[in-house]
């Protein structure tokens, strides 16, 4: 399999497992909690497999996105871009590599909902970690199409 096939691969599956139905059952909340690991998981497997794809022209020894995205990361258009992109907290990078660290925590990332006192009407509740890994799935997306144009022009 290609870099470029297996990045689509890992995509896919992230959108399948959060698209999985939770249920209605005392298990439900693990279930949807343990979708948006996986999916996170299966993300950080694809942003790897992203930066073999577009640095496969530079031949690297190592494709750790730590390493990469880092300051002493090589000097590739490619990674300078997603550096750029990864330093803006607001960025669906920068979103994403905050998450990615907190799913290496103890802690973990995903979150039990809070449920919401009766007669209270809840304003400004932040929108569920699945619906947030939609989001930067979409923006991530679009920036890879433009990063593999990029990358095949070398």
């Amino acid at each position: 399999m290609t870099p470029r096939a297996r990045t689509n691969q890992l995509l896919y599956q992230a959108e399948l497992i959060l698209d999985v139905a939770f249920g209605d059952d005392e298990h439900a909340e693990a279930r949807r909690m343990a979708s948006e690991e996986a999916a996170l998981a299966l993300i950080e497997l694809a942003l790897e497999s992203l930066l073999r794809e577009v640095t496969e022209h530079a031949r690297l020894e190592r494709n750790d996105w730590r390493e990469l995205l880092g300051s002493e990361g090589a000097g590739i258009a490619e990674l300078h871009r997603l550096r750029e992109l990864a330093a803006r907290p607001e960025s669906w990078l920068g979103w994403l590599l905050q998450r990615i660290e907190a799913l290496h925590d103890s802690a973990g990332v995903a979150r039990r909902r809070s449920p919401s006192p009766s007669g209270l009407i809840a304003v400004g509740s932040s929108a569920a970690l699945g619906d947030e890994l939609r989001d930067c799935l979409r923006e991530a997306k679009r920036e890879i199409a433009a990063l593999r144009e990029t990358s095949e022009e070398w």
